[in-house]
């Protein structure tokens, strides 16, 4: 049996106002998330189909709320809430979130693959102040 914890995860990924403990176990990317700023990722999502994260992902919210975007409406996720997010959406998150995600690890890397370019060209994500 695979498992991971937010200690033992052998990758770190840190932006500013966000730092992610991620590892595999098994065909999924097990993420350990936590936000101190607010944030709008769709500027990182340019590049993918639709400029929105087509990786589908399956959490649960342990402190604080995000939202998901959907070109048919948002959803709004909050503490002590598990959810399923499907292909096609844009990531907002508020500060004091604290979550665990679990991705498929191959969709996963092809998503990350345009957010590390994203990155790499200077693009961060978008201030968000009201919900």
């Amino acid at each position: 049996m695979a498992k991971v914890s937010a200690d033992s995860a052998g990758q770190v990924s840190q932006v500013a106002g966000f730092e992610n403990r991620h590892d595999a176990a098994g065909p999924f990317t097990i993420a350990f998330e936590r936000y101190t700023e607010d944030a709008d990722f769709a500027p990182l999502f340019r590049g993918l189909p639709d400029d929105r994260c087509q990786c589908p992902h399956w959490g649960y919210v342990q402190r604080g709320w995000l939202v998901y975007r959907y070109p048919d409406g948002d959803e709004q996720i909050t503490t002590g809430e598990a959810y399923y997010a499907r292909p096609g959406h844009i990531s907002v998150v508020f500060a004091g979130t604290e979550l665990v995600e679990f991705s498929p690890a191959a969709e996963l890397a092809e998503t990350s693959a345009v957010i590390e370019r994203n990155l790499a060209a200077g693009i961060r994500p978008a201030a968000r102040l009201v919900p």
